[in-house]
């Protein structure tokens, strides 16, 4: 009989595989505003994303990046959220933008979450830790803190691309002294009434789950 752990294995396998093709399909669009400063606010986190963070086929308020910023408006005053994130992003992309945006908005926390489209293309991991290095260079000349997702793979590149990704993360989390969310979808990885049509985006019902896993490491932040 097959454990548990090989059942689950490849229950997330199946989720991340079945849609991943589609995640380079989706339109781009230029940055929004998830959360708007009042008067009296001072400190920005500004999120820097691809599909996942720009709220892909939901309103941009269903959003977790939206959803977040409605609770850091509420429990941190004096915080707002800029969601910069554009469907179809890859770390290039990010590395490309990051001078401008942070100069832009100022930020005191980036949060990035980025390198979903490199996998998918099976870019070089050698290029995507430069891009993703090279912004949170960026980030900490203006000292900036950093919170760094992740996400995972399917094995279709082969073990050594699918670990050598993920590890990307941690190398680059450990060399920056950023926080690190290894896994941005893990509390619905597993279940596939969380997702859209395509298999890879979540559904509106399912970004509050988003929303609290990601707190669980931008809260600390936040001072």
């Amino acid at each position: 009989m097959k454990s548990l752990h090989v059942v689950q294995h490849r229950a997330l396998q199946w989720v991340l595989a079945i849609g991943w093709l589609l995640l380079a399909l989706a339109a781009s669009a230029q940055p929004e505003h998830a959360v708007k400063p009042s008067a009296s606010t001072s400190h920005t986190v500004l999120v820097m994303g691809d599909s996942l963070s720009a709220a892909h086929g939901l309103a941009e308020s269903q959003g977790w990046v939206a959803l977040i910023g409605a609770t850091i408006a509420a429990s941190k005053p004096g915080w707002h959220v800029v969601n910069a994130s554009i469907s179809g992003e890859t770390t290039a992309g990010g590395a490309a933008r990051v001078a401008h945006e942070l100069s832009l908005h100022h930020p005191e926390v980036l949060v990035i979450e980025l390198g979903a489209n490199d996998g998918l293309r099976g870019l070089p991991l050698q290029q995507m830790r430069a891009n993703l290095a090279s912004m949170m260079t960026a980030a900490q000349a203006i000292h900036a803190r950093i919170l760094l997702i992740g996400m995972r793979i399917p094995p279709n590149y082969g073990p050594d691309y699918t670990h050598g990704f993920e590890q990307t993360y941690r190398d680059l989390a450990h060399q920056f002294n950023a926080t690190l969310l290894p896994f941005l979808l893990e509390p619905i990885a597993l279940d596939r009434n969380a997702f859209q049509s395509d298999n890879l985006h979540p559904v509106a019902s399912a970004e509050p789950k988003l929303r609290d896993h990601v707190w669980t490491a931008l809260a600390p932040l936040l001072h």
